[in-house]
Order: structure tokens, then sequence, then C-alpha cells
């Protein structure tokens, strides 16, 4: 008689998938690498204390998935200065981009250290009383498939002037948008990241579900 074990297989998080791709040099200039860098040090930090105050563990994994993008992003830069340095005067200038590239990646752990107390069942009376006290929260929210706000632009959708939520940053796919201007278009499997208070979240997130047609 056989035996038969059936295990419930748990779903592997976003961030650790990324951290066992295999990287592959992609040839990208250095000024846009240290572009993007720049634009998760803004985002990752604001995310960090949002997913602790919180005690988001949603939030917390796009921390450690944006860790693992700059841990990547750090190899690359590395990888193109090696490639770009051909004399010991060449060498001195890329130094300090170098260390520039370190100094990101640093912040982003830094992050990502942070989140680690999630992990942890920490109780203290100044976290209830700061998430009281704070006006706006950060949320994730995807935009689901009947939403009327799929084909339309951040600025057509009225969404600050409406709602007082700034969207912070798009997960489109594997790729993000960072601080997206008005004449960004939202699609279909969009991530928004975004900032606001709670009741003009609450109205977004019913626009991106489909719940209402226009936001109120």
């Amino acid at each position: 008689m056989g035996i038969h074990i059936n295990l419930k297989m748990k779903k592997v998080p976003r961030w650790k998938e990324a951290e066992f791709e295999e990287i592959e040099y992609e040839p990208t200039s250095i000024k846009e690498i240290l572009i993007e860098m720049k634009n998760i040090c803004e985002l990752i930090v604001d995310l960090a204390y949002s997913a602790i105050l919180f005690n988001s563990k949603e939030i917390a994994e796009e921390v450690r998935y944006l860790e693992v993008r700059m841990d990547k992003l750090n190899y690359q830069i590395r990888i193109n200065a090696m490639l770009a340095a051909r004399t010991k005067e060449d060498a001195e200038k890329i130094a300090g981009v170098l260390q520039i590239a370190e100094a990101a990646e640093t912040i982003s752990n830094a992050a990502g250290d942070m989140v680690q107390l999630l992990s942890y069942k920490l109780t203290h009376p100044i976290l209830p009383n700061l998430i009281k006290e704070s006006g706006e929260v950060i949320k994730k929210m995807s935009i689901g498939e009947n939403s009327s706000a799929i084909g339309k632009s951040i600025g057509e959708l009225k969404i600050s002037s409406e709602t007082g939520v700034r969207i912070l940053a798009i997960r489109r796919k594997d790729g993000w948008i960072y601080g997206p201007r008005g004449d960004v278009k939202l699609r279909r499997g969009d991530v928004i990241i975004c900032i606001g208070p709670e009741e003009g979240i609450e109205n977004f997130r019913r626009l991106l579900k489909g719940e209402i047609e226009v936001l109120e």
C-alpha cells in the first residue's frame, strides 16, 4: 500500500524569485543605472517606514524586491565601470561613481533591515499613536480587469485633485515607473504604490477594482 503525502505548496515571494534569477549583463548606460538607483532610494525608504507603521507585510515584500533590484543594479554598474575604464584617469573618475552606487545600495540594505522588524512580535505604545495621528497612508493596489481606469491617464482621472492621493510608483510587469507624470496611462495588470488620506485611498481603490466608474 502506497503512502501519499499531500504537501501544500507555499507561494514563493516575488522578491525571493528575483533573488534566485540569474544576473545577465544588460548594455545600459551608467547614467540610466544611477537614475534608477536614485529613484529606488527615494521610494524604498518611504515604503520601509510605512511597512513598519502599518504592519504591512505586503509593502514589506515590495521593499525586499526593490532591495534585490538594487543589488542587481550595483552589479551592472560595476561591470559597466570595468568595461569603460581604459586608463588610470578613467579609473579615478569611475571610482567616484562606484562610491555613489555603494551608498545607494547601503540605503536599500538599511530599508531591508527595517522591514525585518515585521518578523518579530514587537509591541510599543508609540506605534498605535503614530498610526492614529498620521494623516496619510501608503497602499499597494492592483488594477482590476473591469476597471474604467484602464487606458486612462493619471491626469485624465484627476486622481490627486479628487482624492488627495499621489502615485509614488507603478510596477508594470518587471519594470517600474517612478513618480509617474500626469500623461502616464494606467494599464491592466499595473500595481500601484500610492500615498494619501484613508478616505481618498479607499475611493481610489474602488475605482481600480471597478466598483465605481469615476472618482467620487
